[in-house]
């Protein structure tokens, strides 16, 4: 058995060990054992709780995020709260009547900050969780890994983490991503154009899907279950392409996450089982 702190550690380790995109020193800017920290949140958390995901890539939306948006959706549920998809037409039309969503509409900041106070005033979300969502550059622009400009395709979720007064969970896997901001000056040594707006609790990992997962993991540790005996992560990938999403690095169909083989994300959610089997010593 180990401590609660030192799991969190080990599990933050794991999800950055490969790099791709400097998120290993980005995680050595945060205050150790956020995954610990982020977890509590989730378990403290009742009723409805919002899970925001979408980048839009080629027209449609990447497989890097909602498959980690539908396991936090199905671990909530286990737990009797009651989760909400928020994410653009795209996804939301793909979805149709499978589960709880509300569509952001908008792609002006007025219009979103009405949309964010009409859910607010409806839900009163007492959790936000945001999944590889986009976030606002310093000068109020979207960006892409590459430094493209695609403000015109993005709907803005800022005016709803500036207006919730409950807490709000980030994971990102580049910098660009909504909740980033929390990192601070460190996202400045990294080649992008960093997202200003911050969070409660940022976990970086080198792929969002990865970060939900290990954040799913932490959360099941603490309840004393079974940590991802439940997880297929190639069954989300699968569903996510049949809907309609593409890999945000080949831009192509398939059952990968930002370049990545589905095997090598099944290999790090059996390195998370290795690391949480002993549990945690109270």
């Amino acid at each position: 058995m180990t401590s609660a702190t030192d799991m969190s550690h080990r599990l933050e380790g794991a999800l950055v060990a490969r790099n791709p995109r400097g998120m290993r020193i980005v995680r050595d800017a945060l205050q150790p054992a956020y995954l610990l920290r982020a977890a509590q949140q989730v378990i403290a958390a009742e009723g409805n709780i919002v899970i925001c995901t979408g980048f839009p890539v080629a027209g449609t939306f990447e497989t890097d995020g909602p498959p980690g948006a539908f396991a936090l959706y199905h671990f909530l549920e286990s737990l009797g709260r009651k989760p909400w998809l928020l994410s653009g037409d795209a996804i939301i039309r793909a979805l149709g009547q499978s589960i709880r969503t509300w569509p952001l509409t908008s792609f002006d900041y007025e219009g979103a900050h009405a949309e964010a106070q009409g859910l607010l005033l409806d839900l009163a979300p007492s959790l936000i969780i945001v999944i590889e969502r986009p976030g606002a550059a310093a000068d109020g622009r979207f960006y892409n890994i590459a430094g493209k400009d695609i403000t015109e395709q993005c709907r803005p979720v800022e005016p709803l983490l500036e207006l919730a007064d409950c807490p709000v969970i980030a994971i990102g896997d580049g910098g660009n991503e909504a909740g980033m901001g929390r990192a601070g000056e460190v996202l400045g040594t990294l080649d992008i154009k960093p997202a200003r707006i911050s969070c409660d609790e940022l976990i970086v990992a080198d792929v969002s899907n990865w970060g939900a997962y290990g954040l799913i993991a932490m959360a099941e540790a603490l309840c004393e279950r079974p940590v991802l005996d439940w997880l297929d992560s190639n069954a989300l990938l699968q569903r996510c392409v049949e809907l309609g999403a593409v890999d945000g690095v080949s831009h192509e169909p398939t059952n990968t996450e930002d370049g990545f083989e589905a095997g090598v994300g099944e290999a790090l959610i059996e390195e998370i089982k290795l690391i949480t089997s002993g549990g945690i010593k109270t």
